[in-house]
C-alpha cells in the first residue's frame, strides 16, 4: 500500500471539505478548491480527516492514491496558509513593478515586458529587484512563478536573470584565449 496514502490529511479549524461524487471541494479562509478525484481511489471525509484507501493488488491504482492524498493536503494547505514564490532579478537595470494585477518587467529587452496574473494569484514586489507570487492553488503559483523566470531565465556565465530566491546557479568559465 502507499505509504503516502496510509496517513489521513487532517483538516484544520475553518476548512470544510464536501464530497460531491467525484468532485472533492475544500473551502478555508484563504478561498476555494475544487478537484475530481480519479476513479479507482476511493475518498471519504471522517469527523476532522480525509481517508484515501489505496488499492494493494493494482499498482497503478496505489501510486494514484498516494498522488491524490498529496493533492488533498495541499488544497487543504492552500485554503487555510497559502502558498509563495520568491524570485528575485539579477542583472543591471532589471527591474519589477507590480500594478495592480499586472507585474511589469525589465530585462534588457528593447520593451518592457507586461504579465498579467491569473485570478487566485497575487504578486507584489517589496523591492525593485524581488518578486512574491502568493496564492492558495499550489500548482497554479509554481506555473506563474515559472512563466515570470521563463522570459529571461539565469544565463551560466554572469548568472544574470530571473530566478528563484533559492537557486543556486551553477556557472561557467569563460572561454579562454
Amino acid at each position: 500500500m502507499s505509504r503516502v496514502a496510509k496517513n489521513p490529511v487532517r483538516l484544520p479549524a475553518g476548512v470544510e471539505v464536501a464530497l460531491n461524487g467525484t468532485e472533492l471541494t475544500v473551502k478555508g479562509k484563504k478561498g476555494v478548491l475544487s478537484r475530481s478525484i480519479p476513479a479507482g481511489v476511493p475518498v471519504r471525509v471522517e469527523g476532522g480527516e480525509v481517508i484515501v484507501t489505496a488499492d494493494k493488488s493494482n499498482q497503478q491504482l496505489n501510486a494514484l492514491a498516494g498522488t491524490t492524498r498529496a493533492n488533498i493536503a495541499n488544497m487543504v494547505t492552500g485554503v487555510s496558509t497559502g502558498f509563495e514564490t520568491k524570485l528575485s532579478l539579477v542583472g543591471v537595470g532589471y527591474r519589477a513593478q507590480a500594478k495592480g494585477d499586472t507585474l511589469s518587467l525589465t530585462l534588457g529587452f528593447s520593451h518592457p515586458v507586461e504579465y498579467r496574473a491569473p485570478a487566485g494569484i497575487e504578486i507584489e514586489t517589496p523591492s525593485q529587484t524581488d518578486i512574491i507570487v502568493r496564492g492558495c492553488d499550489r500548482q497554479q503559483v509554481g506555473q506563474v512563478a515559472a512563466n515570470i523566470r521563463a522570459y529571461r531565465p539565469p544565463e551560466p556565465y554572469k548568472g544574470k536573470g530571473v530566478r528563484y530566491s533559492d537557486e543556486q546557479i551553477v556557472r561557467k568559465e569563460a572561454k579562454k584565449k
